[in-house]
């Protein structure tokens, strides 16, 4: 298995959660990182020399944009004033974000290169042919339906074969 066939693999395995990150993303970006650049705009603009970041403007402004969300978002779109803060604030949300995402994304990642092929089932046949080896109601468990009769003539050895874990 190559890399990109792993990569492709783990992406595949995690696709919903991706989708479900992708939506968490602009609802923060909506919901929290556009009132916080404006408050920190406002906030600095009405700042001095002495204190750049005027705190109570910062923490009424962030109170107040929390609650209209939707137009602190197209103040920080559509006015020049917020447009490099916002997305100054976002492009290190997102770079902070995609590490998790790619952690995400590491942990995903095959461990071996057997992990999506079925390794063994009780398939194997069709239309009753285990029967006439193995039982269908009686003997040693094998799968869900099918038993190893322990009345059968000949070598009724059972090797079990299964991982064994330890903590």
């Amino acid at each position: 298995m190559g890399f990109f066939e792993g990569i492709k693999g783990a992406v595949r395995r995690i696709k919903g959660k991706l989708i479900v990150s992708a939506i968490l993303v602009l609802v923060i970006i909506i919901w929290a990182i556009a009132p916080f650049s404006v408050a920190l705009k406002d906030a600095m603009l009405q700042g001095t020399p002495k204190e750049p970041c005027n705190w109570t403007v910062l923490l009424t402004e962030i109170g107040t944009g929390i609650v209209t969300p939707l137009t602190q978002f197209k103040k920080c779109i559509i006015e020049s004033t917020y447009n490099a803060m916002f997305f100054d604030i976002i492009k290190y949300f997102i770079l902070f974000y995609s590490l998790f995402v790619f952690v995400g994304i590491a942990k995903a990642f095959p461990k071996h290169e057997y992990q999506d092929i079925e390794n063994g089932s009780s398939d194997w046949c069709e239309g009753g042919e285990q029967y006439r080896v193995l039982h269908r109601n009686k003997g040693i468990v094998l799968a869900e339906k099918n038993y190893l009769p322990v009345d059968k003539r000949g070598n009724v050895n059972v090797l079990v074969v299964r991982r064994i874990w330890c903590w």
